[in-house]
């Protein structure tokens, strides 16, 4: 939902959209195949792309929409990983180390929307996808990620927040999506 939402809305604004970079990740196939072995150099590579988008940003006028910010990988899917024992406490304080660094230079968005969905939603949406690598995620993997999630929105004030539960909505439908879009302009425009 999270890509086909963001390039609705770039559409609707006329926004530049930036993707998560999943096509050419040389690293992703192998990580679901082997977690442990592939998690740093996955989200390294995730992290250094997010923050070249980050800086991509920063650099222009334009006005961007992302379809996964920077704040995701460090405080849900490293510490996810290093949580659960598949990235190893030295690899995560590296790339914590890293990432800390880089924050510096980063601006926080003006808004931040929050794609709130049950396990059973997710696993769907990951079947219609149809990546072959993704067939092997677990139950447990994805409810871990969802409580990630639910504890980042719950303590980032970075930023404005915004949740859209998409187990409600159908971001295809022009109601729902004229929904969303009158959530973020009241967000946007007042706060």
């Amino acid at each position: 939902g999270k890509t086909t939402l963001a390039g609705l809305l770039a559409k609707h604004y006329d926004w530049e959209v930036l993707y998560e970079a999943v096509d050419g990740n040389p690293y992703l196939a192998d990580f679901y195949g082997d977690m442990e072995r592939w998690a740093f150099n996955l989200q390294m590579f995730f992290l250094k792309s997010r923050f070249s988008q980050v800086l991509e940003i920063q650099e222009t006028n334009k006005k961007y929409i992302q379809d996964r910010t920077i704040y995701e990988d460090a405080y849900i899917f490293a510490k996810n990983l290093n949580d659960s024992k598949l990235m190893s406490d030295v690899d995560y304080q590296t790339y914590k180390e890293f990432f800390d660094m880089m924050m510096s230079l980063v601006q926080p968005p003006d808004l931040m929307i929050y794609l709130k969905a049950d396990l059973s939603k997710l696993t769907n949406q990951i079947k219609q996808r149809g990546r072959d690598y993704e067939n092997n995620i677990s139950p447990e993997y994805l409810a871990s990620l969802n409580n990630y999630y639910e504890n980042f929105i719950a303590e980032f004030t970075d930023a404005k927040i915004i949740t859209v539960n998409i187990n409600d909505f159908d971001i295809m439908k022009p109601a729902d999506f004229e929904q969303i879009t009158k959530m973020i302009d009241r967000a946007l425009l007042y706060g």
